[in-house]
């Protein structure tokens, strides 16, 4: 994707004498749907998960019958069926880290901190913009993977239901971990201003990275293990909780903590560097 055609160095629409977060806000909401570029990568974390999910829950259902009695009796069709997120993650990731860091490439981010010189109001504006967009996109993308997962499980009897013990739980749980995702691109790519090794750090924190710790060996490797970005985060999106993980609210408080210190050096840097 081109990095030079996201946020071109446009004037900005907030007015001096008008830089509250409010305005800033509204300028920043302006110049997020100005672009191609973000409705293609928000349709393509929709529809990646959906696409996965389809996967899974077709080639689980069509091997129920092959399925070990033991795993039947622990199956999970709610967290199956937002298994495809972990997909769909990366395109939101990818986004968050151009939302800062295109600006950066294209020289636009001079045009905006001279509009509004409190650097922290700028920040604070984007990462709220984009959060509401997240939100919402992760909700539609969890809810909607919910439902094609179910529509696979019915015809084999194991499908989950809405009403269920934990159901509303895990796919909220499922919008929460998009949004997280996409904080963690925004996050790097605050601290990196540069696009390519923003999303390829945030990549490598929510894709790569975590399934290499699962080699690590002793129980150092499992706490790091379990504690890791998207291993921490992900277990909001379960019904059965696995004993040797995280707590579906503790794990998400954990990856929240994660990225928000990423953020938080990001924006101190922010103040002292050079834009």
């Amino acid at each position: 994707m081109s990095t030079a055609t996201i946020n071109p160095p446009v004037q900005s629409s907030v007015p001096s004498s008008g830089t509250t977060v409010a305005n800033v806000a509204r300028s920043e909401w302006t110049k997020l749907w100005s672009v191609r570029s973000t409705r293609w990568t928000l349709l393509a974390t929709v529809l990646v998960s959906w696409a996965f999910t389809t996967l899974f829950a077709w080639g689980e259902s069509a091997n129920w019958s092959q399925v070990d009695p033991q795993e039947k009796a622990t199956f999970d069709p709610t967290a199956t069926s937002l298994g495809g997120l972990y997909f769909g993650q990366l395109a939101i990731a990818v986004l968050g880290a151009l939302i800062i860091t295109a600006e950066y490439s294209t020289g636009g981010i001079r045009t905006t901190l001279t509009a509004v010189p409190q650097r922290l109001k700028v920040l604070l504006a984007k990462g709220l913009t984009f959060a509401v967009v997240a939100l919402v996109v992760g909700l539609i993308t969890s809810f909607g993977a919910f439902f094609i997962g179910q529509a696979f499980f019915a015809t084999v009897g194991v499908e989950a239901h809405l009403g269920d013990p934990g159901v509303t739980r895990a796919l909220i749980g499922g919008g929460l971990y998009i949004l997280g995702c996409g904080m963690l691109g925004f996050a790097v790519g605050t601290l990196l201003r540069h696009s390519a090794g923003s999303i390829t750090t945030a990549i490598g924190l929510l894709f790569v990275l975590p399934i290499l710790s699962n080699l690590l060996p002793g129980e150092w490797g499992k706490t790091i293990q379990r504690y890791f970005f998207s291993n921490a985060g992900g277990q909001i999106t379960t019904i059965r909780q696995d004993p040797n993980q995280l707590t579906p609210w503790n794990g998400y408080l954990v990856f929240t903590i994660e990225w928000a210190l990423i953020l938080l050096a990001g924006a101190i840097l922010l103040r002292r560097r050079d834009a």
